[in-house]
């Protein structure tokens, strides 16, 4: 049992977030499939690489929630953070950030150089989003893409622990951007709709200027705009470089529709990604589809490469089409 005084620091690293770092899972198994295991400590990679990425990942959520706290205080949940309810000392605050973002980048330095610079950039992305005069996050669809750009680097940083030669299909990074585009404007819109009806539109803007600039429609249509965005680099990829993912879209598509029919509801957990747990139909979505990755991903399946050829259904004599030599005529 943590003194109350030390337990407040603790809570700042948020160590129950660290279920979000399932997507570099994906990152693990497509290097794996598409280059082969290029390292002998490949196991070794991923557990020191694992313990990296929640350190670089908790150091930033440190400085979020510091730099946040005035604004954390105009929201009826965030408000009870420790950040708020606790006069802290900004020294421990900023040793505390300071020694997580130095463990991470230490560990993260015996892996590879590939991992230790994207790892760099991870812990970056976080200064970016979170300290002035950047603070991505004060300004509108800026602050969903740079806080989202932290899905491809998690892919990055699962790939690098098994290839560092490489770099994954930008086709895949992108894809993966817009599908964390699609769940953090999803987490916006939910937000923006439950407080605006709760504490009003002023108060809101003081918790998150971004919102300043939103509308719920605007918040739909881009949810909208990166699913499609999502699809389409999905799509480009798997015809390149994996046919057997066209069966795994449509149940991605589905996750989808579940996530953002979550993010309607009032006080959804949409707005607390760390509580996505609790809700049982998104669960089982979940565990389907990344069992069809699996599957997958280990089965092949030839037949899927003629939907990457040109096929027409052809009514009648197709015009276009010059007649095979040697049919028909009189032959003199």
């Amino acid at each position: 049992m943590l003194p109350e005084a030390l337990s407040k620091y603790v809570a700042l690293a948020r160590f129950d977030h660290a279920t979000k770092h399932v997507f570099i899972l994906p990152g693990i198994a497509l290097a794996l499939l598409l280059r082969g295991t290029t390292t002998d400590q490949w196991v070794w990679n991923i557990a020191i690489g694992l313990i990296s990425a929640i350190c670089i990942a908790s150091a930033n959520y440190v400085i979020n929630e510091w730099l946040d706290r005035e604004f954390d205080a105009h929201h009826p949940v965030k408000s009870q953070r420790a950040s708020v309810q606790h006069a802290l000392n900004p020294v421990l605050v900023y040793a505390w950030y300071g020694l997580l973002g130095v463990l991470g980048l230490a560990l993260a330095a015996t892996i590879n150089g590939l991992f230790f610079w994207v790892s760099v950039w991870f812990l970056a992305m976080g200064v970016i989003y979170n300290v002035e005069p950047i603070r991505s996050k004060d300004k509108a669809f800026v602050d969903v893409l740079s806080e989202s750009i932290n899905n491809p680097i998690r892919l990055l940083l699962g790939w690098a622990m098994i290839d560092p030669h490489s770099l994954p299909p930008v086709s895949l990074l992108l894809g993966y951007w817009m599908g964390g585009a699609f769940l953090m404007n999803a987490k916006r819109m939910s937000e923006y709709r439950d407080l605006t009806a709760t504490v009003g539109r002023e108060t809101l803007v003081l918790y998150r200027r971004s919102f300043r600039y939103y509308t719920e429609n605007r918040l739909v249509s881009a949810c909208l705009m990166y699913a499609m965005f999502c699809g389409s680099f999905i799509g480009i990829f798997l015809i390149k470089y994996r046919a057997e993912y066209i069966i795994f879209l449509p149940f991605l598509g589905l996750l989808f529709a579940i996530y953002f029919g979550l993010a309607l509801r009032p006080e959804s957990v949409a707005q607390a990604p760390e509580k996505l747990f609790q809700s049982n139909t998104l669960m089982i979505a979940s565990f389907v589809t990344a069992g069809v990755f699996a599957l997958t991903t280990v089965i092949d399946m030839p037949f899927l490469e003629e939907l990457a050829d040109q096929r027409f259904i052809i009514l009648g004599e197709d015009p276009l089409t010059p007649p095979f030599e040697g049919s028909g005529g009189s032959g003199g």
